[in-house]
């Protein structure tokens, strides 16, 4: 398996950059990957959830794919296989969210690994999250639950075509999603900002490196059922139905 250096070193080559003594940044390896930022963290988010995409923000519509293909008893099992599926290296080098992204992407960006903000981030000197041992779960036209999900939804879209018009052709579907092993916090500021970070703390060691009123320097690792914090999209009309 590749090192987390050779990880970096293919992406800093495909995209043409230059990664010397640096981490990529977030932005880089979601082109290199073709990820996108989730819009919530939620341990129950799962693949095939349907996303609508308004020409800037991703939104869940509160469904996923296998309430529209299975009913009552096949339902449940399939639930239970996708939150079952297992998450394996993403071949991702591990990456930064630096204080100009964070703003960007939004100022919620922090909860989606369970951090809590007290303040505006704009007003620290210095603030990044570190992202480490990235690991994904996919979606397969070879392995169970996709392959009943594929030959359903094949069968959905030609039976139901209304509904399959109406929900999903058009929408988008989480067909991988992506989760932190660990996450570091840097956090600088001056002494009279009123600025400050908190932690959900179950399934979540915290490890305080430093703790002071203008430095702050964390580093969280996850345990349990985890909340992904990225997705591959894929449109509805384009779902592997073969």
């Amino acid at each position: 398996m590749e090192s987390n250096q050779q990880l970096t070193d293919l992406l800093a080559l495909d995209l043409g950059i230059n990664l010397i003594n640096r981490r990529p940044y977030a932005k880089e390896v979601f082109k290199w990957q073709d990820m996108e930022l989730l819009p919530h963290s939620s341990v129950d988010t799962l693949l095939c959830e349907i996303f609508e995409w308004n020409g800037r923000n991703w939104r869940t519509t509160e469904n996923n794919l296998i309430g529209f293909l299975f009913s009552e008893e096949n339902l449940a099992k399939v639930k239970d296989q996708l939150i079952n599926i297992p998450k394996h290296p993403a071949l991702i080098p591990d990456f930064e969210f630096t204080k100009d992204s964070m703003i960007e992407y939004g100022l919620s960006l922090p909860s989606l690994f369970n951090i809590g903000i007290n303040g505006n981030i704009k007003n620290a000197k210095d603030f990044s999250v570190k992202v480490n041992g990235v690991t994904k779960s996919r979606i397969t036209n070879i392995d169970s639950p996709g392959i009943e999900i594929l030959k359903s939804y094949s069968e959905f879209t030609q039976d139901q075509s209304k509904t399959y018009r109406k929900n999903i052709k058009f929408n988008y579907l989480s067909t991988s999603l992506f989760y932190a092993e660990s996450v570091e916090i840097y956090l600088e500021k001056e002494s009279t900002v009123g600025l400050d970070i908190n932690f959900q703390t179950q399934n979540v060691e915290v490890e305080a490196k430093l703790d002071t009123d203008t430095k702050k320097h964390f580093v969280l690792k996850y345990s349990g059922n985890q909340a992904p914090f990225a997705a591959k999209f894929t449109k509805g009309k384009d779902f592997d139905i073969s």
